[in-house]
């Protein structure tokens, strides 16, 4: 049988005048876009699209080093080569070829890569006998965000040794933010590689519904619920948190769930009907994201109960956090705040079931399902007696995220107390965007030992409470804030600031000002809050290493 045609087009898209230095432009192309991009005077071609959820990257910016970065969920890649370079997303960019020809820039490209609603796998799979570190072993232990960007970037960064995943989930690693956003739940349309593309793809000898029952850090080796012993050369630990409930009369009554696995959505989504009353307990970005999907199930009422006055006051202030709850409470959803439960109990139809909240000095809230948001917690009982835990049961790591002491062990994700950027002190963030980062780099110090790097990324996540929140902040707290837009609109940006340094970035509806925000955080030439108070616009600002020259 021959091989299939590929349908190159060949075609000038754009006088080479109308693309500046440091500019990137989507043009049309055949059936689809590409992504033009200038850097240093020469000419990049790539997909147009994030390869995340498909965001158009010519509204994210870009640096002068072609690092592009998308206006929605901050995935970064690099125009130059098209490599994935943060996380969320796991595919790289697929790249063309460009030229100028006549004073016209030229692209070839492959139709079908044009157009593909996926991005380049990068590798596709590993070659022995071609790289570094073939006889060594790396052993994750744990199937999510962080586990599965470790796996992708060993391969990314040529490691052609064994990779052992074991994962508590039944699963091969997933999106789980589709599930409290859109109460996804089907494993298979979540998760992000098959199994098979695990183990032929990636080289991945992948251990799912498995759980980790001893580690043995003088034998390098880890034993297994099934019995089995794995030796490691490295290892990464990455088992992320589990959710907690309330120690509260009535917590263990049917009918009364949490929100991390594929197997809870189930739950969630087989329980809503048409006459079901709906009560989540926290305002966490889980219980909102999942109250305002619930809604669109059409139950008969979805109820929020929150402990605080206002949801997210601490991390984005009163105003911000007082208008995305009217904006939730003119959807149909109900609040009782700063309440004080006093039991859940059952229903009086079966006794072994929900029946409603019993908050105090209100009636009884009638609830048929009841989410508990109310937080979680690491996962590290299997480490208790190894290695030195912290009072919340996170693990402190080094500014490579290795566990002191231990120079082949990391902890990653919602585990791990790791130095914050840039004012060095230690905290634990539970975010789906830091666990994959922190796997992309440890995986490029285990592949590039002569070439370590230390973490300095500022968290930056999403949520899609109100018209969808963009958040970057250090952690270190703030003293004052400057607002530009309408909070009750939910258009704005919010800048917080600490002794005048800008800590934290908050917005909606105004992409891609935190993306912009990340980059200059990142190549520490941040405007101070004064400035931004006096009208400094930071999309204006060029994205160059600061104390260089402009390229």
């Amino acid at each position: 049988m021959s091989a299939p045609e590929i349908d190159i087009l060949t075609k000038e898209v754009l006088p080479e005048s109308e693309l500046k230095d440091g500019q990137m432009k989507t043009v049309e192309f055949g059936e689809g876009k590409v992504l033009l991009s200038k850097i240093k005077g020469k000419i990049y071609a790539t997909s147009a699209f994030c390869t995340h959820y498909g965001a158009p990257l010519e509204k994210g910016v870009i640096s002068h080093d072609g690092r592009v970065v998308c206006p929605w969920h901050g995935a970064c890649f690099n125009v130059c080569t098209g490599d994935i370079e943060d996380a969320p997303g796991l595919d790289s960019l697929w790249k063309f070829s460009a030229s100028v020809k006549d004073g016209q820039i030229v692209v070839s490209a492959n139709q079908q890569e044009v157009k593909s609603k996926i991005g380049r796998i990068v590798p596709k799979a590993r070659t022995k006998g071609a790289g570094r570190k073939e006889s060594e072993t790396v052993v994750i232990v744990g199937g999510g965000s962080g586990g599965i960007h470790t796996v992708e970037s060993l391969r990314m960064n040529d490691f052609q040794g064994d990779i052992v995943m074991i994962s508590e989930e039944t699963y091969a690693p997933i999106d789980r933010t589709k599930m409290s956003k859109g109460l996804v739940d089907d494993a298979e349309k979540l998760q992000w590689r098959k199994p098979e593309e695990l183990k032929s793809d990636f080289g991945v000898e992948f251990h799912p519904g498995t759980s980790v029952t001893k580690v043995d850090l003088a034998a390098s080796s880890v034993t297994t619920s099934s019995g089995s012993t794995h030796k490691y050369d490295h290892l990464v630990l990455a088992p992320g948190a589990k959710p907690k409930k309330i120690p509260i009369e009535g917590a263990d009554l049917d009918g009364i769930v949490t929100l991390r696995y594929v197997q809870d959505t189930k739950k969630i989504t087989s329980a809503i009907t048409k006459d079901s009353d709906i009560v989540l307990i926290g305002t966490s970005f889980i219980s909102m994201e999942a109250a305002s999907a619930i809604l669109k199930k059409e139950p008969k009422s979805v109820t929020l109960v929150g402990m605080d006055e206002t949801p997210f006051e601490k991390i984005l202030g009163k105003d911000i956090g007082n208008a995305v709850m009217e904006n939730m409470k003119k959807q149909g959803i109900k609040f009782y705040m700063k309440a004080e439960i006093e039991k859940i109990a059952p229903s009086e139809s079966n006794p072994s079931h929900v029946g409603s909240i019993h908050v105090k000095g209100q009636d009884p809230i009638p609830a048929n399902l009841v989410i508990m948001g109310t937080g979680v917690a690491p996962a590290t009982k299997f480490l208790e007696g190894v290695i030195p835990l912290e009072e919340d049961g996170g693990v402190k790591v080094d500014e490579y995220l290795r566990i002191q002491g231990h120079k082949n062990v990391y902890a990653i994700g919602d585990i791990a107390h790791y130095v914050q950027y840039p004012d060095k002190f230690p905290r634990r963030v539970e975010h789906w965007n830091v666990a994959g980062n922190h796997g992309r780099e440890v995986a490029h110090n285990i592949a590039h030992p002569d070439d370590q790097v230390a973490y300095t990324k500022v968290p930056i996540f999403w949520s899609s409470i109100g018209k969808g929140l963009r958040y970057l902040g250090t952690g270190a707290g703030f003293d004052d804030s400057y607002t530009d837009g309408n909070v009750d609109e939910l258009k704005f940006a919010t800048y917080q600031a600490k002794n005048g340094k800008i800590t934290a970035v908050a917005t909606m509806q105004r992409d891609p000002i935190v993306s912009k925000a990340n980059e200059l955080m990142r190549l520490d030439i941040m405007p101070s809050l004064e400035e931004i108070k006096n009208g400094r616009n930071i999309l204006e600002i060029e994205l160059i290493d600061k104390g260089q020259n402009k390229v």
